[in-house]
């Protein structure tokens, strides 16, 4: 196949990729770029103490179990040993291998070769690699065409497909990104492993598995495409690319609500990477297509989706705003990797431009800067806190890529077309390239500029290229103290001259205040200063579980929930909200908020949300009419009242139907699937399904759903508690015997002899 990489003094950094899309933009290698002073270098830091505080042995236990092995620790617990083992494992060794690329930090190489070491000694003669529990096992059922597959799982094993995706991308990028050359044949020997797996499975059965969450698998087979050349790699590519996700975005219809977000994200990654390596045009349009939907109709604010993981309905974000399950930190880490992809392939300024907005205000506010620890959902409910994992109770998906992001800050900052080099973001650091280096420095966003300056041995005609930002209007250009006059191209200002050693460049970057609403298009809204999304400390109080344990569920903020009457409207129109901002003086990037509906909120303090960390929060503020308000405020109330009562009197709960809720409690099921009506989630079944669930001190189960005039049985540890029908509300309240009070119990549902039981969206056990 061609090579169609572009020839220019910036060779040095293109990858050994190849593409029938050509690239029309170059980015760096990692090693490039070092960060300077700035809470990204901090993060970066704190990031490095976190991998290196994690017990290598214990993340590599479950390979050594699952080869054969005596592992030299235990696994360590959570998602750890519960299903997903060994799942962290591949995140690590990515994390590692870019870490090493950005930092050279010894300690970090010293791990990184230790782990791949180990990692190869697990590698049996027939090339298996993985921790999933019991996973030859799995394998062969596969093999021999015995197919259980449902979001939630892959023959009675939570995700393993998801799971060993882990480390095929942590393969690569150990061979791509930390240039460890055993990483490739041992990469290599795993993908024909796979090969073996499905080689006498018809394409429908391969279908059939794509049921449930696989990652990006079809991304990382085309990747030993590109390395290797071997066609065999890309019709295995083209095997694990789920069609019943391609196919509607070819035909350009959005059916995303309802989907669990992660589960896509990375399949799209996979479509666009094979768009780039065969040159389909219509799966490079469908890629486009998706990020268009995403980012402009099921995104907030600070450039994060879903709501308990999953894609909500584009007409009502209210659930979104509402629930302590917000945007979930995995889904923006994807999407970055596909703007990046996207972005490389057009050109278009527009994607830097939510990359900016996704990096500041959501990627760089999931890392706690003074304590460590990753954030899993970042709530958009007012008034609520996040959760951080901790190095050794926390293994969850979102550790996995929290761990990577640091060591990837500096990939977007620095790009290159053919001789022309591109400033992007306006991140102290230090590039370098083919003619010397470039060193970039500012306080941004604190201070609206920032200063470049070359450092190179000889002189050097090409193009700096500076782009301008959408949230920027007069940006201002000087060359060693005079002003230019840069022509605008694409979206960047261009100063073309012959560069020297010592050339200092200063760029004026003026911000302005900016509002948006939700993609729905109600009067709730988001304040922002340039690209920065600004937010509100609300309090500390009641932050139940903020340093997570070691719980299947500790990701979750469960601590009381503010009733949302009780937090800030603004009372006004919407054609005067930006008045109700005023900055404070001689403290950037912080603002005052006034005119609210509650009166000890008066002038409450709006600063950058990535600064906020161990605290309660605001960033949505609803507007209301001195009318409406008087109105709304009781409506609120009664609905708080409700729901606040309900959740109070919870003990444990289950959304059917959501992945993870049911991932959680352990769902086993027989002939049962799960479904969406109107954004709401259900399960179902002519079988059964059960869950386990705490049952300490409870008297009810209350289960929710939909009225389909069908009635469901129900039992607790084989029980029989007889069959029951929902009321009007689609809701019935069944009493629980007093001989069931323990932690762990199965709750069972199933139908009346040959019919199917109603759908079920919602269980919860009640005091």
């Amino acid at each position: 196949m061609k090579k169609l990489f572009l020839i220019s003094c910036f060779a040095l950094a293109a990858s050994p990729l190849f593409s029938q899309i050509p690239e029309k933009i170059g980015t760096f290698k990692i090693s490039d770029v070092q960060l300077s002073d700035s809470r990204f270098k901090k993060n970066q830091t704190a990031d490095i103490h976190y991998i290196l505080g994690l017990d290598a042995d214990r993340l590599l236990a479950p390979y050594l179990k699952e080869a054969g092995l005596k592992p030299k620790a235990e696994n360590y617990s959570n998602w750890e040993n519960t299903g997903l083992d060994g799942h962290i494992g591949g995140h690590y060794l990515s994390a590692l291998s870019y870490m090493y690329a950005a930092t050279k930090n010894p300690e970090i190489g010293a791990r990184l070769d230790y782990f791949l070491s180990e990692l190869q000694r697990c590698q049996a003669s027939d090339g298996y690699l993985s921790g999933v529990p019991q996973g030859r096992k799995i394998w062969q059922e596969l093999h021999d065409g015995n197919i259980r597959a449902g979001s939630f799982g892959l023959n009675d094993r939570w995700v393993p497909l998801y799971n060993i995706h882990k480390i095929y991308a942590g393969l690569r990028d150990a061979y791509l990104v930390g240039g460890k050359t055993q990483a490739k044949d041992m990469l290599i020997k795993l993908t024909d492993w796979m090969i073996t797996v499905v080689e006498k499975l018809s394409q429908s059965q391969i279908q059939q598995m794509m049921i449930s969450e696989h990652g990006g698998l079809n991304e990382t087979f085309a990747d030993v495409y590109a390395i290797t050349k071997d066609k065999k790699y890309l019709t295995l590519a083209h095997q694990f690319s789920d069609t019943t996700m391609l196919n509607p975005l070819l035909r350009g219809q959005d059916n995303l609500t309802g989907k669990h977000a992660n589960t896509q994200i990375p399949k799209v990654i996979g479509y666009k990477r094979i768009a780039d390596l065969e040159g389909l045009n219509d799966w490079d349009k469908a890629s486009k297509f998706f990020w268009d939907v995403v980012i402009k109709q099921r995104s907030v604010s600070i450039g994060g989706n879903s709501m308990r993981e999953h894609f909500n309905p584009t007409n009502d974000f209210s659930g979104l705003l509402a629930s302590e399950q917000g945007p979930e930190s995995c889904n923006t880490y994807n999407m970055l990797r596909l703007t990046k992809m996207l972005y490389q392939t057009s050109g278009d300024k527009s994607y830097i431009d939510y990359y900016e907005r996704a990096l500041y205000n959501h990627i760089l506010s999931i890392l706690n800067p003074v304590q460590g620890g990753f954030v899993y959902f970042t709530p958009m409910r007012s008034g609520h806190y996040r959760v951080y994992s901790q190095p050794q109770t926390s293994m969850w998906c979102c550790v996995g890529t929290g761990l990577e992001n640091p060591a990837r800050y500096g990939e977007m900052i620095y790009a290159y077309q053919g001789n022309d080099l591109i400033v992007n973001l306006f991140i102290p650091s230090e590039l370098t390239f083919s003619a010397g280096k470039l060193i970039q420095t500012n306080n941004f966003p604190y201070s609206e500029s920032t200063d470049l300056e070359f450092s190179m041995s000889g002189d050097k005609k090409f193009a700096l290229k500076i782009r301008k930002p959408i949230w920027s209007d007069n940006v201002a250009i000087t060359v060693n103290g005079e002003k230019i006059s840069a022509k605008e191209e694409d979206g960047y200002l261009v100063v073309s001259r012959k560069w020297q050693n010592g050339d200092k460049i200063h760029v004026d970057l003026p911000m302005h205040l900016s509002f948006e609403t939700t993609p729905d298009n109600k009067p709730q809204y988001s304040f922002l200063y340039g690209p920065i999304v600004l937010a509100a400390k609300t309090g500390t109080e009641r932050q139940d579980g903020m340093y997570a344990d070691d719980s299947r569920g500790g990701h979750i903020a469960y601590g009381p929930q503010i009733p949302q009457y009780q937090m800030p409207s603004i009372i006004g129109e919407k054609d005067g909200v930006l008045s109700h901002l005023k900055p404070v003086n001689n403290k950037p990037l912080t603002f005052s908020l006034s005119g609210l509906s509650l009166p000890q909120y008066e002038n409450m303090t709006l600063v950058p949300f990535y600064s906020l960390y161990e605290c309660r929060y605001q960033i949505y503020f609803p507007l209301y009419s001195s009318k409406e308000w008087e109105n709304k405020k009781l409506e609120i109330a009664a609905i708080e009242k409700a729901a606040m009562e309900l959740e109070q009197s919870t003990i444990d709960k289950v959304f059917c139907g959501e992945q993870q809720s049911e991932s959680d409690h352990f769902i086993s099921q027989d002939y049962s699937w799960n479904g969406s009506d109107g954004g709401v989630h259900f399960r179902t079944a002519r079988g059964k399904f059960s869950y386990k669930m705490n049952f300490q001190n409870a008297e009810k189960i209350l289960v929710k759903g939909f009225r389909d005039f069908r009635k469901i049985g129900v039992s607790i540890n084989g029980k029989d508690l007889g069959y029951f029908d929902f009321d009007n509300s689609g809701k019935v309240e069944i009493a629980i015997p007093n001989d069931f009070s323990a932690v762990d119990c199965t709750v069972e549902f199933r139908p009346e002899a040959s019919k199917e039981t109603p759908r079920v969206s919602e269980i919860r056990i009640l005091k």
